[in-house]
């Protein structure tokens, strides 16, 4: 068998990402999922040896806005991006081989060891649970069995074994709470990354005209953008996660949390496609439609035309 030919046998049995039309098709690629992102990121560096490997080898202090970019960007791939999900899930593993140290407990970690990486990647299900409550509607039981399902899917296309991850939404549960009792602290990531007075540059990405604006404004614009990403971050991340890191949240917040969240349920919902999904789940969504179009023409012309019967 040539190269080429493994190659081949290699991609056919890649795993796939999540169907269109599930759980995470729908709330993965619309813009709210921007807001629980933090709440996710953080959740996971609270752990110590996600926290001190993204310390070390991270370049979330000098170039934020293009790491920032980068995760959204991967992130999308693993739900919309068909067969470059497993190739994206490749090249993931192969970003994080060589990371590895002592994390803040004294303890060697490697980036990816599977409790390590496991770890990083089951934050999203908990935050989405939590943050669709918020800023869309609650899940139904069975939608949640349905994501939780779906979150293993993309598990799979980023190198996780099935015995890395708790197979059924209940055994999750005691593995999520070992971790928070056990593991997480509000360790220097976690609090850069919740701060309120910290240095950010201004935005490098998009348009000239708006870089140069914000680049002007941005001492008036900053302290405004770093209490609304605390907000955010603290404020959707599940309150059993919130508590057990250490952070503070008032009752006066979570009233604020409330408002903020009703504008976002109301406003979200009638936005144009345009607006309301991020450009990979926009042209995925479209791909959707289009081969779905097609499927049904197919169909259309491949079922006998019935006889008519004489008058």
């Amino acid at each position: 068998m040539t190269h080429t030919d493994r190659t081949a046998v290699a991609r056919a049995a890649d795993p796939a990402p999540p169907p269109p039309g599930g759980v995470l098709w729908t709330v993965a690629g619309d813009v709210r999922a921007l807001l629980m992102l933090p709440a996710a990121l953080t959740l996971q560096v609270a752990h110590p040896a996600v926290g001190a490997g993204v310390d070390e080898h991270s370049v979330f202090r000098t170039d934020p806005w293009g790491r920032g970019e980068r995760s959204l960007r991967s992130l999308q791939l693993w739900v919309y991006g068909g067969e470059a999900a497993a190739e994206e899930g490749r090249r993931l593993r192969r970003l994080h081989r060589g990371i590895q140290g002592t994390d803040t407990r004294g303890r060697p970690y490697r980036a990816l060891a599977p409790e390590t990486y496991a770890w990083v990647h089951a934050t999203g299900f908990p935050v989405y649970r939590h943050g669709l409550r918020h800023l869309a509607r609650p899940l139904t039981e069975a939608q949640e069995r349905q994501l939780y399902a779906e979150w293993l899917q993309v598990g799979r296309v980023l190198g996780l074994r099935d015995r890395d991850m708790p197979p059924t939404i209940e055994e999750f549960w005691p593995y999520y709470r070992r971790i928070l009792d056990e593991e997480l602290e509000a360790n220097a990531v976690v609090r850069e990354l919740t701060a309120t007075d910290t240095r950010l540059p201004a935005l490098d990405r998009g348009p000239r005209a708006l870089r140069m604006l914000l680049r002007l404004l941005w001492p008036v614009i900053l302290p405004r953008f770093l209490r609304l990403r605390a907000f955010l971050t603290v404020g959707l991340m599940p309150p059993e996660a919130r508590a057990a890191i250490g952070l503070e949240w008032t009752d006066a917040q979570e009233r604020a949390l409330r408002r903020f969240a009703r504008v976002v349920r109301a406003v979200v919902p009638v936005l144009p496609e345009r607006l309301r999904y991020l450009p990979l789940a926009r042209r995925a969504r479209r791909d959707a439609r289009r081969q779905a179009r097609r499927e049904a023409r197919r169909q259309a012309r491949s079922s006998p035309t019935p006889r008519r019967r004489p008058a």
